[in-house]
């Protein structure tokens, strides 16, 4: 049995290459022709990478209402290789007014380059091509910039008094922008506020921004904030402006009531008594130490490895479901060859062998669903592979291989392919993790299938729950099924919610179907499915305020394996 793993673990080379360093891009479009003669556009950009020969979603910008000439404040944040070349390509999209999904949207255009052009010329501007690579008469300008070490973040929340009423028939709907200036003359958006409707006292909601965004890490970097009044067809009134710098923000944390005039220039010099268009105070201010992926790995959180980092518990799920065919059938996805492991295996151990490196006693629980399994022979769908319930885990990623090829004469496929019960046993565990307030353990759990899963409400529901507890989700599609419905979980087309209406906190699902991979080298199926997974460890411990481990508590209670 061994034999197939060694030969699923021989085709997978991984090659890592150390990124040089990571670089900000700004995105903002011209020129965008109107949706017809009484609307405009409703643009997003969405930013895909090349890999192999095909195009993946990184991430898109925010939806800005009635807009033909976009200045987007999302902030695409990418790895830069220099001996890499790193594809691109930049596709603008009309979204449909309350939905902010793709399905729907209107393709407006796009631009390829690659990141060492952008990166070389600093700013690229460029026409955007639409359907048979015509060009039209709008135009995409990407900005890099590349990031300094301070990974710090601020978070800051504003509000406004007696702002000047731009509506005749209602008050002003305010919202703020905040731009730096930068070493030569021009402005960057760092940050626009929601829109605050018939207010003229708002209060805007609490935002997060790193400090290299906001100033460069310069604290006497000159600031511009603008007020405008929003207004449904772009055309936004202008209520005032006002300059700061980060250093007399940071003021706010001694005690300080710091607060700006909100100025209008034209105001101001027409009009004899003007004294402003209203007051912006800042409402807080705070400095939030941002760890990376390692600082939590390297801190010394309960890892099960014999380096000290944040412990991944991957459970291994596979779909014993009836449309897997028969495994004595060589067209049946769940096919033992004697050489040649089938695209389960393939999967598993191209995922496993990333993550048995974080887990010290390389112990793997590993579960099945949508099986008929013995004494009796119901239907299950957290079924563990070796048949004891009470210990589960299998010994490395081989002895999860041989307990899944041993698990198949003994079972019968059936079905349905339920998800929901699994998410909401690892949930389980979770949630115990999470009372402990310590980075001590992070859960991924991986999820093999064949087809669409039949439980969507309640997976939504448990991905839902999920989401704010320290664990994710990789789902991985073998064989040909349509997987098109698969991809509502993955959050990248829009936000996923519960049948209740309940977002998601984070982002924590990856879906990937196997078959995008098959001509491809194993590893690129590891290093896709596995991309996301830092920055949700981040995200989560950053977000609850949970501190790495010093490497001093963590010594006293290591284990090591051989």
């Amino acid at each position: 049995m061994s034999n197939i793993y060694e030969s699923a673990e021989a085709t997978l080379g991984f090659i890592s290459s150390p990124c040089l360093t990571k670089v900000e891009l700004r995105v903002a479009c011209r020129g965008i022709s109107d949706r017809d003669a009484l609307s405009k556009p409703d643009p997003c950009v969405v930013l895909k990478m090349q890999s192999h020969g095909q195009w993946f979603e990184v991430d898109r910008t925010e939806v800005i209402r009635s807009s033909s000439g976009p200045v987007f404040s999302k902030i695409f944040l990418v790895d830069y290789y220099f001996e890499e070349v790193q594809r691109l390509r930049f596709e603008l999209h009309d979204i449909s007014s309350g939905n902010n999904g793709l399905r729907d949207a209107d393709f407006l255009g796009a631009m390829e380059c690659t990141l060492g052009q952008i990166v070389s010329q600093r700013k690229l501007t460029k026409a955007l091509l639409k359907q048979g690579n015509t060009a039209g008469k709008s135009s995409i300008t990407v900005t890099a910039e590349e990031l300094s070490g301070n990974d710090d973040y601020v978070e800051l929340s504003f509000s406004a008094r007696k702002l000047d009423d731009k509506d005749f028939f209602s008050k002003s709907d305010p919202f703020l922008e905040i731009f730096r200036t930068n070493d030569d003359g021009t402005e960057s958006l760092v940050h626009r506020t929601e829109t605050v409707m018939n207010n003229l006292s708002p209060v805007w909601k609490s935002f997060k921004v790193s400090l290299n965004t906001l100033c460069s890490g310069d604290h006497d970097r000159e600031l511009k904030c603008t007020v405008w009044d929003w207004d449904s067809n772009g055309k936004h009134d202008f209520i005032g402006e006002f300059q700061t710098t980060f250093k007399e923000m940071r003021a706010e944390q001694e005690g300080k009531q710091i607060q700006w005039e909100c100025i209008n220039p034209k105001y101001q010099m027409k009009k004899k008594n003007y004294r402003n268009s209203g007051v912006v105070m800042l409402n807080h201010c705070k400095i939030i130490k941002m760890y990376s992926f390692l600082d939590y790995i390297m801190g010394g959180c309960q890892i099960q490895f014999t380096v000290s980092f944040v412990p991944y518990n991957l459970l291994n799920i596979y779909n014993f479901t009836a449309s897997n065919g028969d495994p004595r059938n060589s067209c049946s996805l769940h096919y033992i060859h004697p050489y040649q492991p089938n695209e389960y295996l393939k999967a598993l151990v191209a995922v496993g062998e990333i993550c048995q490196d974080y887990d010290s006693d390389k112990m793997f629980p590993a579960f099945g669903f949508g099986a008929l399994i013995p004494p009796d022979f119901k239907v299950s769908h957290d079924f563990a592979v070796n048949f004891d319930e009470d210990n589960p885990e299998c010994a490395g990623i081989q002895g999860v291989v041989e307990a899944y090829q041993n698990c198949l004469p003994k079972i019968q496929l059936y079905g349905p392919t339920n998800i929901a019960p699994i998410i909401q046993k690892v949930a389980s565990s979770a949630s115990e993790e999470m009372h402990t307030k310590e980075a001590m353990e992070y859960f991924i759990l991986l999820i093999l299938t064949d087809g669409v899963i039949t439980d969507m409400a309640d997976t939504r529901e448990a991905i839902v729950h999920a989401s704010h507890l320290p664990m994710s989700v990789i789902i991985v599609g073998v064989g040909n099924a349509d997987f098109t419905d698969m991809q509502i979980l993955d959050g990248d087309d829009g936000i996923l919610r519960s049948p209740k209406g309940e977002p998601v906190l984070r982002d924590i699902v990856q879906f990937v179907p196997f078959k995008d991979f098959k001509h491809a080298s194993p590893a690129a199926l590891a290093k896709s499915v596995l991309a996301e997974v830092p920055n949700q460890v981040v995200d989560y411990y950053n977000a609850k305020g949970i501190k790495p481990k010093c490497m001093s508590d963590y010594e006293s209670t290591r284990t090591f394996s051989p």
